[in-house]
């Protein structure tokens, strides 16, 4: 399989994952529920913004080449979040299951679509 079709596959797929943040929490919420519950008003924030995200993913997968400057934002802002996760969930051990849960898919996210970024074309 080519690049740009893996490309396509995996911003399908990571798409998908951010859909799925919700559903995560409630299947492991200790590796996707931060302190104590859904309830709070932080969880429905960042679920609202990751679900807008996995709708752009997905329709960015269309013609990634065209939406270069989302997937640079998803990278990076996936190395940011997960960074700030692993360093939080390593200093606070209630919050130790994440480092096996979306910790480590955010930096495979970022991993994949770095790996896979397709080149600047200029005119």
């Amino acid at each position: 399989m080519n690049k740009p079709k893996l490309l396509k596959i995996a911003l399908i797929a990571i798409g998908i994952g951010c859909l799925g943040l919700m559903p995560l929490s409630k299947i492991w919420p200790g590796g996707f529920l931060w302190h104590g519950g859904e309830g709070q008003y932080y969880f429905q924030m960042i679920a609202a913004i990751y679900a807008v995200l996995g709708v752009m993913l997905i329709w960015a997968s269309r013609n990634p080449s065209e939406h270069r400057s989302l997937i640079w934002f998803t990278i990076w802002s996936s190395i940011a979040h997960g960074g700030v996760m692993a360093l939080q969930a390593m200093g606070d051990h209630h919050e130790t299951a994440h480092l096996y849960g979306d910790v480590p898919m955010l930096f495979a996210a970022a991993l994949v679509l770095w790996l896979l970024m397709p080149p600047r074309v200029t005119n």
